[in-house]
């Protein structure tokens, strides 16, 4: 099912004559190297119109991820990772023991005095029920 409605095969829209070597303008770049700790190298281009202090003076490392610097000799540490925290744990660092029972113990009261309301309150809805039941029947 090869349909041949093009005239030009294995070209794209928009390209120019085969051959032609200009293909646009070419602006100015310019290169820096960075290295990382696992002794990578990589050497991204950049615009030659930046000034040297808007370009990066760190970059993370296409190989491993790690933090790249320009220092070949120095390259940058990797971060020290902090483990996961839970909220059990944030809630530690702000609470003392004392605190936290004082809070345990005052939400442990108020599920108590609600569910003892709640209860009072079914309790007395079936006895009402139950009184007006006896009169209808």
């Amino acid at each position: 099912m090869n349909s041949s409605n093009s005239a030009i095969r294995g070209s794209r829209v928009g390209a120019g004559p085969s051959g032609e070597k200009d293909t646009g303008f070419q602006a100015e770049r310019i290169q820096r190297t960075y290295y990382c700790f696992n002794n990578h190298s990589f050497s991204p281009l950049f615009a030659a119109s930046a000034e040297l202090e808007e370009l990066p003076t760190e970059l993370d490392c296409p190989h491993c991820g790690l933090p790249a610097g320009l220092d070949k000799d120095n390259p940058p540490q990797i971060a020290k990772h902090e483990p996961y925290k839970t909220h059990l744990a944030y809630v530690k660092e702000r609470r003392t023991e004392a605190e936290a029972k004082a809070l345990l113990d005052e939400a442990v009261a108020a599920v108590r005095e609600r569910r003892e309301r709640l209860l009072a309150e079914a309790k007395a809805e079936i006895k009402k029920n139950t009184k007006a039941n006896k009169r209808s029947a």
